[in-house]
């Protein structure tokens, strides 16, 4: 009954809206090197290269994610969830303030493990303020906002920076991201499920025990850890196409870079249709049948690059929908993992995240490479073959559990 009472001091809009807000922030804080990496690279002194590979460590941050979801199944998902968004304010405020290589480094490490942190601990909060039959509503709204980041966000990034300089979004983000961390401070604490803690009386635990804590999932195992698999192996064939998509329409079709924001700015759209659709849809026909869809859907989509590739809106036409097809799979994903393991939800989404990031990173290395020594074909072909891995991983080792925490 208490569990009830909780649950109905959050009103379904407020807890949306305020979500949808936060990682709305965050996600243009993600994204805004991927159109504006020359820009700030001149700001700072620095090559695009070397601005890259700060990029790149910033993402690696990620695979910290665990920890901070045993610390919110531990202490609650606010406190975790403000935390990060500390962490990624002090990282762009440092961004923006930066005059020497040392400044960009540390704010690139904190950027990224409040950003690594904020997502999946977000999730896990929503999730454990929705019962399951709204939880993919929810969770694909608050989507919308990685869609809204290419359709707006960094729209209104780009006339800043032309109206001011590259440092001042960053003092934005950060400004915002702080006033964001006191309006999650003023929400209703999730209901949390009590997990037996160690006694007093017992011996200190060992660092392989404190691992073992992080990435050791206590119950549901098989189901559980198939779907951090399938998942991150549909993320990783998606990122290889993504990373290097600017890369082979430049190549092929001599699009410069106004074109490929344009491209981009298209993207968006495809990316909000898929989470819209999730939110219609994915409760009434079942959140592993959606992944189902979404995972085969990419997979066509893969397949049928080679062939499409014969002119430019051909090709963006099919990239946008195996696009797609991946983000209705993924958003889908979300409140499919949200309840393998409810009593572990922080650490099992965080693992989740922290899995599909060691994906993402690998897909920037692959990704790129197959496309300039082996082509389009090989690029696409490799893809496919990852999410048919996937698609099998979800058909018969991953199930469904709705609302077993209900």
């Amino acid at each position: 009954m208490q569990s009830v009472q909780t649950k109905t001091e959050l009103s379904f809009a407020r807890l949306i809206g305020v979500s949808m807000t936060g990682k709305l922030l965050v996600d243009i804080g993600a994204q805004i090197f991927n159109p504006f990496l020359p820009v700030i690279a001149a700001g700072l002194g620095m090559s695009v290269v070397e601005l890259g590979r700060l990029v790149g460590l910033r993402s690696a941050m990620g695979v910290f994610a665990p920890v901070s979801g045993a610390l919110a199944d531990r202490h609650g998902y606010r406190p975790v969830i403000r935390s990060a968004l500390w962490l990624s304010a002090a990282g762009f405020l440092l961004l923006g303030a930066s005059s020497a290589a040392w400044m960009v480094v540390l704010a690139m490490v904190l950027s990224g493990l409040g950003i690594g942190a904020f997502v999946p601990n977000l999730q896990a909060f929503v999730s454990s303020r929705l019962p399951y039959a709204l939880r993919a509503r929810g969770l694909g709204m608050i989507e919308y906002s990685w869609a809204l980041t290419g359709i707006l966000g960094l729209s209104l990034i780009g006339v800043l920076i032309a109206a001011t300089n590259w440092r001042a979004p960053f003092f934005l983000l950060a400004a915002g991201m702080l006033v964001m961390s006191f309006v999650f401070g003023a929400m209703p604490a999730a209901p949390r499920h009590r997990t037996p803690t160690i006694g007093s009386n017992e011996q200190p635990r060992g660092w392989l025990q404190k691992i073992a804590d992080v990435v050791v999932i206590p119950s549901n195992r098989r189901s559980t850890y198939a779907t951090i698999l399938a998942g991150a192996l549909s993320y990783f064939a998606a990122m290889q196409v993504m990373i290097a998509h600017g890369a082979w329409l430049a190549q092929d079709y001599g699009l410069d870079a106004a074109a490929l924001g344009l491209v981009a700015f298209v993207f968006g759209w495809f990316d909000l249709a898929a989470s819209v659709s999730v939110s219609l849809f994915t409760d009434r026909i079942g959140k592993k049948r959606s992944v189902l869809i979404g995972v085969l859907g990419s997979l066509i989509g893969y397949l049928l690059m080679p062939f499409l590739n014969v002119g430019v809106i051909p090709a963006i036409a099919i990239i946008g929908a195996a696009r797609m097809f991946f983000e209705f799979n993924i958003v889908s994903h979300f409140p499919l993992l949200s309840e393998q393991t409810p009593l572990h939800r922080g650490q099992t989404m965080t693992l989740g995240a922290a899995v599909s990031l060691a994906g993402a990173t690998a897909a920037g290395f692959t990704g790129p490479w197959l496309l300039v020594h082996a082509g389009v074909a090989a690029l696409a072909w490799s893809s496919a073959a990852i999410v048919t891995l996937s698609l099998a991983i979800v058909l018969f080792l991953v199930q469904e559990r709705p609302g077993s925490a209900e």
